[in-house]
């Protein structure tokens, strides 16, 4: 039995470097995917047959992972599905001359969800209009990501911006990029790795992005560690993203916690914190928006979970459950 990682993932074959070095195209056993679908993705460690006489290796079985890029499969009303794992690193990319604030926020909560280091990543800045409009794109996402996420401005007129994320990828550590078709994601890696190793093409005349890396592969980074370009992702449906909310909405969070009412679902209730934020002007109406929008999705995926698991029989899990409504948080002393 050999045991490797999953270093590239495309429409055919996982790709294993076994711990030897060797590079083998490897199936599924019949045994791991019956029943229960699971897939190898990129950056599984996994450990794998290879009978004489066959032409692939055979995954027999995936070993847990440290972390996991997670999505509400599209296709599905209630199934997680994996992207990739075992990273320390996720960044997010959007273009600094036409960032999609409402986009980059759910971006954010699915980084924060996997609990690995999150970074927002500028790109194409040589496209924007001056200076000027550079930095005063950068201080708005700064303010939107909080000052815990570094945010990099790149541009490939500057090598210095391009080190600044090399050195978020140190040796033995491996980063996850994510963001739209067309934001610059393939032109960054090859500008991390000093070769044209990814193919690039400019966004089409409406303004959507072509899905130029359809394959998920393990770059190494010289120097460093290892990127994965992620293919553009359109869908981006959230699965189980308490945790994720709470760190990218965190300044709503915190006003939360001074709400008159634990369960407040900041509509209609009295003492509520986050309403008055709204109208005094301390927190955006649009940023209020996103947020209880995100949280209604997270609650009705919980929902359908539980429906699906009461279909099946199952005993039903305390996820999605409503809370007793109106008791009050105790007075602070």
């Amino acid at each position: 039995m050999l045991k490797g990682q999953v270093v590239k993932l495309d429409r055919g074959y996982p790709l294993v470097r076994t711990e030897d070095g060797r590079l083998v195209r490897c199936e599924h056993a019949t045994a791991l995917v019956k029943g229960e679908h699971v897939r190898a993705v990129i950056g599984d460690f996994v450990e794998v047959n290879a009978p004489e006489g066959h032409d692939k290796g055979i995954i027999e079985s995936i070993c847990p992972r440290s972390r996991a890029f997670v999505r509400k499969d599209p296709t599905e009303r209630a199934v997680p599905q994996v992207l990739a794992a075992n990273f320390d690193r996720v960044f997010v990319a959007q273009p600094l001359a036409d960032v999609n604030v409402r986009r980059l926020e759910r971006e954010l909560v699915l980084a924060y969800e996997t609990g690995a280091a999150v970074t927002v990543v500028l790109t194409k800045a040589d496209l924007a209009e001056d200076e000027e409009h550079v930095v005063a794109v950068r201080d708005r996402v700064r303010a939107l990501v909080g000052p815990d996420v570094q945010t990099i401005v790149v541009t490939e007129n500057d090598p210095s911006s391009i080190e600044a994320v090399r050195a978020l990828v140190p040796p033995g550590t491996t980063a996850v990029l994510i963001g739209k078709s067309g934001v610059g994601k393939s032109s960054m890696v090859n500008m991390l790795v000093g070769a044209e190793l990814q193919d690039t093409t400019p966004v089409r005349e409406d303004g959507k992005g072509r899905h130029t890396t359809v394959s998920r592969e393990m770059v190494p980074v010289p120097g460093g560690g290892s990127i994965v370009d992620m293919p553009g992702v359109r869908g981006l449906g959230l699965w189980d993203a308490d945790a994720g909310i709470g760190a990218a909405f965190a300044d709503v969070e915190e006003l939360a916690e001074h709400c008159r009412f634990r369960d407040c679902r900041h509509a209609d209730e009295p003492g509520c914190a986050v309403r008055a934020a709204v109208e005094s002007g301390e927190l955006s109406p649009e940023r209020f928006a996103s947020y209880q929008a995100l949280r209604q999705e997270t609650a009705e995926v919980a929902e359908r979970r539980e429906e699906a698991r009461r279909m099946r029989g199952e005993k039903a899990s305390n996820a999605g459950k409503p809370q007793r409504k109106g008791k009050p948080r105790p007075r602070k002393r």
